[in-house]
């Protein structure tokens, strides 16, 4: 008895399975995750702060293959904050957003976010020109 290939297989039939170290892999860029991470802590500072910060986030990512679906990424982010402000809530909510917001759109887990305070600004400096805080 003959068999029959792929190509010759009946309409709607299922093609055959392919083994799981042929198939390929679906890899997300640094990039793409470093901006995911970014709109994350603007987010996170946006809805944290009452007073209207120019939040800034730069992001550094190092992954770590072979980690549950997409990898791992521990992130470093970058900030400017206001001043005077909670600064430790600020940074625990950029914290909690980036490893959400990772999780959900990158599909990778994030066991680090490390928050880098860069500048903070005091409205009470800006009138009088000075501005940011170093």
């Amino acid at each position: 008895m003959a068999t029959v290939s792929a190509a010759c297989a009946a309409p709607g039939a299922a093609p055959p399975a392919v083994p799981a170290g042929e198939r390929g892999a679906t890899k997300i860029a640094d990039r793409v995750v470093a901006k995911i991470a970014a709109q994350a802590a603007r987010e996170a500072l946006r809805d944290a702060s009452a007073v209207r910060t120019d939040a800034h986030a730069s992001v550094s990512v190092r992954r770590r293959e072979g980690h549950q679906d997409f990898g791992e990424a521990r992130v470093r982010v970058a900030v400017e904050l206001g001043y005077p402000s909670d600064i430790g809530a600020q940074c625990g909510a950029v914290r909690r957003q980036v490893t959400q917001r990772v999780r959900e759109l990158a599909g990778m887990s994030v066991p680090e976010v490390a928050v880098q305070i860069e500048r903070l600004h005091a409205p009470q400096l800006e009138r009088s020109g000075r501005g940011r805080v170093r």
